[in-house]
C-alpha cells in the first residue's frame, strides 16, 4: 500500500529552510571554555578537566543520604520481573517513587525537590535503571527532558512557583515534539498553535509521547503561525494534561521497555493559556536543544548500571561454567570480552562522572561533552549487553522467566539487550548526534570561512571571509605540526611507579587531537560546501574524537582514585587497558577517514532505490501487515478512546 500524502498543515520546507531552521535554534556563541570543542580543534586542554572537579561535600552527603533510600526502595518495592511480564510499571511503585520524592531530584528545596546535583542523578538513574529499566526512563523523560528542566532554565518565576511544587512530588511530565511525519528535522513541524485572545488553541498530533499515557503536564512544541503582534515560529508550552480536547490515542508497545508509558497523543482545539508559553515565540527549539544539553546525560548514565551489571554476570557465570576443563573466562576469546566490558564500564563512567560534574560546577560550555557522552554510551552499552549474552550462549538468548522455570538464575540478558537498544535512537539517534556534533566540532571554521562556501553570500562577503580565514589558518595550521605529545616525559604525573604507564595514553591523545584537525581541515579544502552531505565522513571524525574524549577521562579518573587511595591501582590497570583497546579503534578510524567504500554504497543505493536490485528479494514472503508507513496525522478530532491514565 502506497504512503498516504503528508497532513495539510505540514510545512513544504527544503533542505535549504530545514538547515536554517536548525541553524537558528543551536547556541550561536562560546561564552565558556570546552575541552571537546578544543580537542576537535587540535588543541589538547587538559587544564580543562584535571584535576578532575570534585562535588561540594554537603552535596556528597545529601546525595548518598538519598541513594540509600533509593536502593531500599529498589530492594524491596520494585519487581523488575514482574514490569517486564506484565508491560506496566504498578501504580504503587510510582506512587512511593513519589513519597520518595524521586520525581524531584533535580528540583531546587525551595520548590520541593530534593536538590540533587547533576552527579548524584544520574548515580540515582543508574541505580534504578539497573532494577527496572522503564522506571529508568520514567524518571528520566520526567526531569531530563520533562517540564522541569525548560522551566529551570527558561521559566518565569511564576510559571516556577506554579508548576515546580505539583512536579517535584505528585504530577508526572513528558515532553512532545515528535510527529508521526516530523523526527529529526524540527522544520517540518505540523502541530499548530494560533493566538486567540489570552490563549493560544493547539491542533496536531505527537508521536512517541514518554510518559504521556500517564503525564499530569505536559511540554510541547507547537507552530505559532506569524501574524501582527506575534513573531511566530516553533514555540513551547505548558499544557494541563487533563485539559479538554487532549486523546491518548494509543499506548505503545516496543521491542524493550515493555513497561515504558509512550503512546500518541492528538491535540483538538485545546487552549493554553499565554501564561503557560515557556520563553518568547519562536524559541521552543532553542529550549528544547539547550535542554538536552545536560539532559542527554541520564541515557549513558544508565549504561553506566547496565555496564557494571553485565561486569556482574560476566564474572560470576564465566568463573562457574567450564569447557574443555576450564572456566569459559580462561579462554581467550572469551577473556577478551570480559576485558572489554570491565575497561569500558571503567571509561564510561569516567566520561559521564566528569562530564555531570562539570555541568554542575557551570565552569565549562559542556554540550559536546554531554552529546559525546550519550553517542558513545549508547553505542557502547549496546555491545556490552551484545558481548554478555555472546559469554551466556544459549542461556543468554533465553528468557529469565524461562531460566527460572527450568530450575536456573533467572539472568535477563536478552531483555537487558533490548531495553538497551532504544538508546542509539532516543534523544537524537547516533547518526544525528554524528551530525549534530560535526557541526559544534566545526563551528570555528565555518565562523571565518563559512561566507566562502555559502553559495548565496555575495563577491564582497566571499572577500572579506577569505581575508579572515587567511589570518585564522596561518596562526592556527603551524600549531598542528607539533606538540607536547611528541615530548617524552610531557604529562608526567599520569606515570606512577608500580601502575602502568597513562602518560603515554595523553600524550597519544594529544597527537591525535592534531592529527583530527588537520583532517578536519584537509575534508573541508577538498569538499568544502560538499562537506555537509559527507556523513560518513564526519561521523568517523566524531567517532574519534569520542575515543579521545573517553581516553582522556579514563586516565584523569584513574588518577583521582590513585590520589584519593580508592582502588587506585586497579583503576590504572583499567583506564590502561581501555586505552590500548581504545587506540586500535582510533587507529581504524583514520585509516577509514580516506580508505572506505562511501562512494561505492552510494552508487549501490542509487541502484536499490531505483529497484534495479529487486530481483535479490525474491523468494520470501512479507510478514507485514496492511497500512500506510505513515499514520494519517492531519488534524480534527479524535475518534479513538482516550487511554490516557492518572497515577495518584
Amino acid at each position: 500500500m502506497s504512503a498516504p500524502s503528508a497532513p495539510k498543515n505540514t510545512p513544504r520546507v527544503t533542505e535549504r529552510d530545514a538547515r536554517q531552521v536548525a541553524e537558528a535554534a543551536r547556541e550561536q556563541d562560546w561564552h565558556k571554555p570546552s575541552f571537546a570543542k578544543e580537542l576537535f580543534l587540535g588543541r589538547f586542554r587538559l587544564d580543562l578537566i584535571h584535576p578532575h572537579p570534585l562535588p561540594p561535600a554537603d552535596d556528597v552527603r545529601r546525595g548518598e543520604a538519598f541513594l540509600a533510600r533509593l536502593r531500599r526502595f529498589c530492594e524491596t518495592r520494585i519487581d523488575g520481573a514482574l514490569i517486564e511480564r506484565e508491560a506496566r510499571i504498578p501504580d504503587e511503585v510510582i506512587s512511593g517513587l513519589k513519597e520518595l520524592g524521586a520525581l524531584g531530584m533535580k528540583i531546587d528545596p525551595k520548590y520541593g525537590g530534593l536538590g540533587l546535583t547533576q552527579v548524584y542523578y544520574n548515580k540515582a538513574l543508574a541505580l534504578v535503571g539497573s532494577v527496572s529499566p522503564a522506571i529508568g526512563a520514567l524518571l528520566s523523560a520526567h526531569q531530563s527532558i520533562g517540564v522541569p528542566q525548560p522551566l529551570k532554565l527558561f521559566g518565569s518565576q511564576e510559571q516556577k512557583e506554579t508548576f515546580l511544587p505539583r512536579l517535584a512530588r505528585t504530577d508526572i511530565s513528558a515532553f512532545l515534539l515528535t510527529e508521526p511525519d516530523v523526527g529529526s528535522d524540527p522544520a517540518r513541524l505540523a502541530t499548530s498553535a494560533v493566538p486567540d485572545g489570552p490563549d493560544y488553541v493547539l491542533d496536531g498530533v505527537k508521536l512517541w509521547t514518554t510518559n504521556g499515557v500517564v503525564a499530569d503536564l505536559l511540554v510541547v512544541m507547537a507552530r505559532v503561525p506569524k501574524s501582527e503582534g506575534h513573531k511566530g515560529g516553533i514555540t513551547a508550552f505548558v499544557v494541563e494534561a487533563d485539559s479538554p480536547g487532549i486523546t491518548v490515542e494509543n499506548r505503545n508497545a516496543f521491542m524493550g521497555l515493555r513497561g515504558l508509558e509512550n503512546g500518541v497523543t492528538r491535540f483538538h482545539q485545546v487552549r493554553v493559556p499565554a501564561a503557560n508559553r515557556i520563553g518568547p515565540e519562536g524559541a521552543g527549539l532553542k529550549i528544547a536543544l539547550t535542554t538536552l544539553n545536560t539532559g542527554r546525560l541520564s541515557l549513558p548514565a544508565m549504561c553506566v548500571g547496565a555496564g557494571k551489571w553485565c561486569l556482574k554476570i560476566a564474572r560470576e557465570w564465566s568463573a562457574v561454567r567450564e569447557q574443555w576443563g576450564r572456566p569459559v573466562a580462561r579462554h581467550e576469546a572469551v577473556g577478551a570480552k570480559i576485558s572489554f566490558i570491565a575497561a569500558t564500564t571503567f571509561a564510561l563512567e569516567a566520561v559521564v562522572d566528569l562530564s555531570s560534574q562539570m555541568a554542575d560546577e557551570n565552569r565549562n560550555d559542556i554540550r559536546i561533552e554531554a552529546a559525546l557522552a550519550k553517542l558513545y554510551g549508547s553505542e557502547m552499552g549496546c555491545l556490552m549487553a551484545d558481548e554478555l549474552v555472546q559469554i551466556r550462549g544459549g542461556r543468554g538468548f533465553e528468557t529469565a522467566d524461562s531460566l527460572a522455570a527450568r530450575g536456573e538464575r533467572a539472568v535477563p540478558a536478552e531483555q537487558l539487550l533490548r531495553d538497551l537498544r532504544i538508546n542509539r535512537i532516543f534523544e537524537g539517534s547516533t547518526e544525528i548526534m554524528h551530525l549534530l556534533i560535526a557541526r559544534e566540532a566545526v563551528d570555528a571554521h565555518l565562523k571565518v570561512a563559512g561566507d566562502i562556501i555559502d553559495p548565496d553570500k555575495p563577491l564582497s562577503a566571499k572577500a572579506r571571509a577569505g581575508a579572515n580565514a587567511a589570518g585564522f589558518y596561518a596562526r592556527w595550521l603551524p600549531r598542528l605540526v607539533a606538540g607536547p605529545g611528541q615530548l617524552p616525559r610531557t604529562y608526567g604525573e599520569f606515570n606512577r611507579s608500580g601502575h602502568p604507564d597513562l602518560s603515554a595514553h595523553l600524550r597519544y591523545v594529544e597527537r591525535a587531537s592534531r592529527k583530527l584537525a588537520r583532517s578536519t581541515f584537509y575534508a573541508m579544502s577538498r569538499w568544502q560546501g560538499r562537506m555537509e552531505t559527507k556523513q560518513g565522513f564526519l561521523g568517523r571524525i566524531v567517532d574519534i574524537g569520542a575515543e579521545l574524549f573517553a581516553m582522556s577521562a579514563a586516565c584523569v579518573r584513574a588518577e583521582l582514585l590513585r590520589s584519593s587511595g580508592d582502588h587506585g591501582g586497579e583503576a590504572y590497570r583499567l583506564a590502561d587497558v581501555f586505552c590500548h583497546q581504545s587506540r586500535v579503534r582510533v587507529e581504524e578510524l583514520f585509516t577509514r577517514l580516506w580508505s572506505n567504500t562511501d562512494d561505492l554504497d552510494r552508487r549501490l543505493v542509487d541502484g536499490v532505490l531505483s529497484g534495479a536490485y529487486t530481483w535479490l528479494e525474491e523468494g520470501v514472503l512479507d510478514p507485514s501487515g496492511e497500512g500506510p508507513w505513515i499514520a494519517d496525522a492531519t488534524p480534527g478530532p479524535s475518534a479513538r478512546e482516550n487511554v490516557h491514565r492518572t497515577v495518584r
